[in-house]
């Protein structure tokens, strides 16, 4: 804590270090610092082969246009829709690999020259937080050569293990804007439906894990009748706010971490950043922690529930790909999965819609389509859960597995599914 606090600069002569060849880091979700990621792509003229990592961003990512490819390669820890097209042409690269793993690579595998991140103010002891976004950019901190911060005094100041001192920074740049916003999508009538069957698996007291999108979202307004529901989850929502608020979560049966509210990240509204600011019910952890497997089956009656693109009649899960496309990434989905199954009385669950495509799509397939990835084996996988219904595939044959998937598939696609499970002679 020796070393002078750096200066405030403007964000061209903070990212004016990186040399070709280098690996960036850029923090994560909401927490994305903008004013650096464009001051680094406004020098591509000049660089050559920087590699660019990071998982979800919710904001621009300039450096994977086209024009740039010969300046920036961009790692993909996790796809979003910012970077979808250039990994699916090829411009940008994938890595598949399980959320709590990514922040041990900066130590040994992936090294970092830089991190670029933003952060709430210091305080009067000089320790800035990360505020929104702990996930792997705790790890990207600890072990990257040089730390460029913005400084934003509308980031929240979290609790938890989310602190960084400014004698860690290698260029500050003071910026104030509001933190981008992720806004609920309505629920359809399907998603309402898995919203119903998931929170009947779901007892008062259970501790809960639910990701991003319209499911969840869903799930959550389902158990607005639960009580003492705990969490710990990646993803803090604005539908866990809503509980909280009505008195359903409160953490209080928990038995690791009671009265805590334990994610990696927050990613929502303004609504939801204001609701982190400084709340000690909430503590934020990297995903080396939170989605340690083992660390998750320490809560007793896990509930984890994580969407799917598809399932075939055996149980496996593409999560990841539509087809060879690559479209979004392995995350936490597995670390939960198996944290669930090991816990006591846990309730690992799959969600997702019959169909796809506007109706056209059986989303249960009698085999995954060409390409496709499998995230969760079948070996891993408990409640698969559709519009139509629960499927208990834990411990159970094919032929029982196929028979269950086949009678949660829209009723349409019911007949092609099961003859072609005879076929297969699964049924």
């Amino acid at each position: 804590m020796t070393k002078a606090e750096p200066s405030f600069v403007t964000a061209s002569d903070a990212v004016a270090g990186v040399k070709s060849g280098q690996r960036v880091f850029i923090g994560s979700g909401a927490g994305e610092p903008s004013s650096l990621v464009a001051a680094l792509t406004a020098r591509a003229g000049e660089l050559r082969d920087v590699n660019v990592l990071h998982i979800l961003t919710l904001g621009e990512a300039p450096y994977v246009a086209p024009q740039y490819a010969a300046s920036f390669r961009h790692t993909a820890f996790f796809i979003g829709r910012n970077v979808r097209e250039a990994v699916q042409d090829g411009r940008a690269d994938f890595m598949p690999i399980f959320l709590s793993e990514i922040p041990a690579l900066f130590e040994s595998r992936l090294p970092l020259d830089w991190a670029f991140v933003q952060l709430s103010p210091p305080d009067k002891h000089g320790w800035c937080t990360v505020g929104v976004s702990a996930d792997v950019v705790m790890g990207a901190l600890r072990h990257a050569r040089h730390i460029v911060a913005e400084i934003n005094p509308r980031m929240p100041r979290t609790w938890g293990n989310t602190i960084v001192h400014v004698s860690r920074l290698h260029a500050m740049v003071q910026v104030d804007h509001s933190l981008p916003q992720l806004l609920p999508d309505s629920i359809d009538e399907a998603s309402a439906a898995i919203g119903r069957h998931v929170a009947g698996l779901i007892d008062d007291g259970d501790c809960l894990q639910l990701g991003i999108g319209t499911i969840p979202n869903a799930v959550l307004k389902e158990l607005r009748n639960h009580t003492h529901l705990g969490v710990h989850t990646e993803m803090l929502s604005d539908g866990i706010v809503d509980l909280v608020e009505a008195g359903v979560i409160d953490c209080s049966r928990k038995n690791y971490h009671p009265d805590k509210a334990i994610c990696s990240f927050a990613m929502g509204t303004q609504r939801l950043y204001d609701f982190v600011d400084d709340n000690p019910f909430t503590e934020f952890y990297g995903n080396e922690f939170v989605n340690d497997p083992f660390n998750i089956a320490r809560n007793d009656r896990m509930a984890a529930v994580n969407s799917a693109i598809a399932v075939d009649l055996t149980g496996q899960v593409n999560s990841d790909s539509l087809g060879t496309k690559p479209y979004s990434g392995i995350g936490g989905q597995v670390d939960f999965i198996r944290g669930a199954a090991r816990s006591k009385g846990g309730k690992p669950i799959i969600a997702l819609p019959s169909t796809a495509k506007g109706g056209t799509v059986s989303r249960i397939a009698p085999t995954l389509g060409e390409g496709a990835g499998v995230v969760t084996s079948r070996g891993d996988v408990h409640f698969v859960v559709t519009e139509y219904g629960v499927a208990d595939l834990y411990a159970k044959g094919i032929h029982h597995r196929a028979r269950a998937l086949v009678d949660i598939a829209h009723p349409k696609f019911r007949p092609q599914l099961e003859q072609r499970a005879r076929e297969l002679k699964l049924l």
